[in-house]
């Protein structure tokens, strides 16, 4: 967690853990403590993608 940080404003991110396997998280939502944003983890990978290229890399 010391090295991620917020790719829009480089602000540091805190974890909000849904779901663990001892020290691996495998699902949660890593948030932007400056603007808000909220970043999925999905099977244990964070995607910190911004917002909009989120969406096209969805469609």
């Amino acid at each position: 967690m010391d090295v991620v940080c917020c790719p829009l404003d480089k602000a540091d991110l805190d974890l909000d853990v849904d779901e663990r396997d001892d020290d691996e998280i495998l699902a949660g939502t890593l948030t932007c403590t400056e603007c808000g944003e909220t970043y999925p983890i999905e099977d244990g990978i964070p995607n910190l993608l911004p917002p909009d290229m989120r969406d096209e890399a969805a469609a």
